[in-house]
C-alpha cells in the first residue's frame, strides 16, 4: 500500500510539519510530551501515528531520531504470542493443548490443566513474577533458572477461573517454542517475524545493538521489583546489561516505533508474511469472556487503556518502561507511544492523554 509518509525527526524544539488530515491533533499530541521534555520530567520519546494513508513520527528529548530504539517492556509480550502462533499455523501446537505436552515437568495438581490458550490470556494461575524475582535478578541468574522457578511455583488459583496478569505464564508460552523449534526465542522471533515485516530496529534482548546506542531508562522512577533506582540494583534494572541481554519474552524486546507500529499494522491489514488472517482474527477474539479483563491471545483488548473514543475493536499493550502501543481497526489508526519515563507517572501524564488526543484526531 502507498502511505504518504510524513517523517518529522526533531531533538527538542525543533518545528515539526505535517500533511496529515488532522495536523492540529498531531501537534497537539506532540505538545503534551514535549511539555514533559520542557520541564527537565521527560528524557526521551518517539511519538508514531498512522491514520490511514497518514504517518506523524516526532522524536522528542534525547531521542535523536523517530527510529531511536526503546526497551518496550510487556509490548514484548505480544511479539512472543506471535511466534506462538507461527507455530499453530504450522500445525506444530494448538491452544487448547496442555502446557505439559511440551513441558513434561509441568505436571503437578492442576498445572495438567493449564493449556497454552490459558498461558497467553493470563487465566492459567500462575503469578506475575516469581516471589524471588529480585534475588534471581540481583545474582544475575539465566532465563532458565525463572523457567523452573515458573514450572513450580504455587498457583494463585484454579486454570480459568481468573484473570490475573502474568508474566510467569508468557515465559512458558516462550520455553514451548523453543523446545519445539530448538531454537533460542530471540533467533526465532527475528527469521519468523522480525525480518518478514521489516522490523530493522527489533530485537529480543539487544541483538545486534549496542547498549550505549539504546535509550536510557529513567530508572529512578521505576516500580520496586525493577530496581526503582537504587544504587545496589543498578547491576540488574532495565538498564544494565544483564537485563538488556536476558531477552526475558514478557518484557525484554527492543524496539523503535515504527517497528511497532508495523507490528500492529500487520494485524490490521494481514499479509500473510508472518500469520494467517484467520489466526490473526482468532488472536483478536475476547479468550476471557466473563472475567476481569479482556485479552485477545498476547493482546490487551480495548478500548479500556486506549484512547477514549477507541472502538471495542481496538488491541494493544503497554509496557512499564513507559510504553504504549495500539490499533484501532473502526478507524483505520496506530499509534506508539514510546517513552523513557516509567508508565507509574508517564501513564497519567502523557500515555494516556496523547492516546485520547489520537483517538479523537479521525
Amino acid at each position: 500500500m502507498n502511505r504518504r509518509s510524513i517523517l518529522t525527526l526533531l531533538t527538542g524544539l525543533a518545528a515539526t510539519k505535517s500533511h496529515s488530515t488532522t495536523p492540529d491533533r498531531m501537534q497537539a499530541a506532540a505538545q503534551i510530551i514535549q511539555q514533559q521534555v520542557d520541564a527537565g520530567i521527560l528524557e526521551s520519546a518517539v511519538l508514531h501515528v498512522r491514520q490511514g494513508k497518514d504517518t506523524f513520527q516526532q522524536a522528542f528529548g534525547k531521542a535523536g531520531n523517530a527510529d531511536a530504539v526503546f526497551l518496550l517492556a510487556s509490548i514484548t509480550k505480544t511479539l512472543t504470542a506471535a511466534g506462538v502462533m507461527v507455530l499453530a499455523d504450522r500445525g506444530e501446537l494448538r491452544l487448547s493443548d496442555p502446557a505439559m505436552k511440551f513441558i513434561p515437568a509441568f505436571n503437578e495438581g492442576e498445572r495438567k490443566q493449564i493449556t497454552i490458550e490459558q498461558l497467553l490470556a493470563h487465566t492459567s494461575g500462575l503469578p506475575d513474577q516469581l516471589e524471588n524475582n529480585t534475588q534471581l535478578r540481583s545474582r544475575h541468574a539465566p532465563l532458565s533458572e525463572f523457567v523452573q522457578g515458573a514450572i513450580r511455583t504455587p498457583l494463585l488459583f484454579a486454570p480459568g477461573t481468573k484473570y490475573h496478569y502474568q508474566s510467569m505464564g508468557i515465559l512458558l508460552a516462550a520455553e514451548i517454542v523453543e523446545r519445539i523449534t530448538k531454537t533460542p526465542l530471540p533467533d526465532f522471533l527475528a527469521k519468523e517475524v522480525f525480518t518478514p515485516l521489516g522490523m530493522t530496529h527489533t530485537a529480543l534482548g539487544l541483538g545486534r545493538f549496542k547498549l550505549q546506542d539504546t535509550i536510557r531508562c529513567q530508572t529512578e522512577h521505576a516500580a520496586p521489583e525493577s530496581g526503582a533506582g537504587d544504587p545496589h540494583a543498578a547491576s540488574w534494572d532495565w538498564n544494565s546489561p544483564y537485563w538488556r541481554n536476558l531477552a526475558a519474552p514478557w518484557g525484554g524486546a527492543h524496539g523503535s516505533a515504527a517497528d511497532v507500529a508495523r507490528f500492529l499494522d500487520s494485524f490490521m491489514h494481514p499479509s500473510g508474511k508472518v500469520l494467517r488472517a484467520e489466526t490473526i482474527r482468532l488472536m483478536l477474539q475476547n479468550h476471557t469472556p466473563g472475567l476481569a479483563a479482556r485479552r485477545g491471545i498476547g493482546f490487551a483488548l480495548g478500548p479500556e487503556g486506549f484512547g477514549k473514543n477507541c472502538s471495542q475493536l481496538s488491541f494493544g499493550h503497554s509496557g512499564s518502561t513507559g510504553t504504549l502501543a495500539w490499533a484501532d481497526p473502526a478507524t483505520d489508526t496506530t499509534c506508539v507511544i514510546l517513552t523513557s519515563l516509567p508508565s507509574r507517572i508517564s501513564a497519567e501524564t502523557i500515555l494516556h492523554p496523547v492516546s485520547d488526543v489520537v483517538a479523537t484526531a479521525v
